[in-house]
């Protein structure tokens, strides 16, 4: 029996018939890893405070998990980040350096405000592969903030892929994102066009393989958003779904009510292997510093995945 959670070993059994089966915890989090010259969270203190917990999940995808920037802030104690929140990790295979703008298809003299990576990583107990880094083709808002944007180009904000090896011949898809933010309706636009380009690159480059996606969606599908975009997020999530051929697994696992949140994850079965969600909950009760407050804006996202292949 596959164990998962608590820093388990994640180790398949394999049926007679020859088909493997398992089952993971997979952590999605954005950290509210900005500088702490201008964010609103506590990252300096927080981050080292993050590392040790991410200990309890088989697979852990970050998000504003910086670990390129310009040299502009390397006076800044924000380089270290990125170190310290992996610091207590335990975890054998970790995603490297982001590679740069133009690995990631972004021309830098068309961004003048970039300034940090996409600030996505992997953290694993299971073996995979190189990471495919992809910027989207837009974004909105610089450093001034007065055009109502959320400084989205201040990042290569995107998404990232890599093929984890559940067991021999077992593979999944795996992929991490952070879309575009902010409540303008050039931001609605652009997250439409985020999602349009990320199921584009799945029937590309994943086309009849298993998938797990997750990531911060910034799509709000409450009912009663105050921005008032929610009827469009809701329709912009469900027809991504719907064209990958994944399944919210909110929608999937039993007893979730938690439809509404950005932070998503997703599967899809493929190749033999299916996915199949058991669990799907917010432990932010975990995650948060001596005096109760949180340790990121967003809560963590943690879901067990059964799999089985067919052998």
């Amino acid at each position: 029996m596959a164990c998962s959670g608590g820093g388990g070993d994640p180790t398949p059994t394999t049926g007679p018939g020859g088909g493997a089966s398992g089952s993971l915890s997979v952590l999605s989090y954005n950290v509210a890893g900005l500088p702490q010259e201008i964010s609103s969270e506590n990252p300096k203190e927080h981050l080292p405070l993050i590392s040790p917990l991410l200990n309890d999940y088989d697979v852990v995808m970050t998000q504003e998990d910086f670990d390129w920037w310009t040299p502009l802030l390397d006076g800044l104690d924000f380089v270290h980040y990125h170190e310290r929140m992996r610091a207590d990790a335990t975890h054998e295979f970790r995603s490297g350096r982001h590679p740069g703008p133009e690995a990631a298809g972004l021309d830098p003299a068309t961004r003048p405000d970039l300034n940090v990576g996409d600030g996505l990583g992997f953290l694993s107990r299971l073996p995979f592969g190189d990471v495919d880094r992809v910027a989207w083709s837009g974004c909105f808002g610089g450093f001034d903030t007065n055009d109502g944007g959320a400084a989205d180009c201040l990042a290569m904000k995107g998404f990232a892929r890599t093929t984890l090896t559940l067991a021999d011949g077992v593979e999944v898809d795996l992929y991490t994102l952070h879309a575009e933010a902010g409540g303008t309706a050039e931001d609605q636009r652009l997250q439409s066009e985020n999602f349009d380009q990320l199921a584009a690159y799945i029937e590309e480059h994943s086309a009849g393989r298993p998938i797990i996606l997750g990531g911060d969606t910034n799509l709000h599908t409450d009912s009663d958003h105050p921005d008032g975009s929610n009827g469009a997020d809701t329709r912009i999530w469900a027809d991504f779904l719907a064209r990958a051929g994944l399944v919210d697994t909110c929608t999937a696992a039993v007893g979730c009510d938690e439809t509404s949140a950005i932070d998503k994850i997703a599967v899809r079965d493929g190749a033999g292997v299916t996915l199949r969600p058991r669990s799907h909950a917010f432990p932010g009760d975990r995650f948060t510093d001596a005096a109760g407050d949180d340790l990121s804006d967003h809560p963590p996202l943690v879901v067990e995945i059964a799999w089985e292949s067919a052998g």
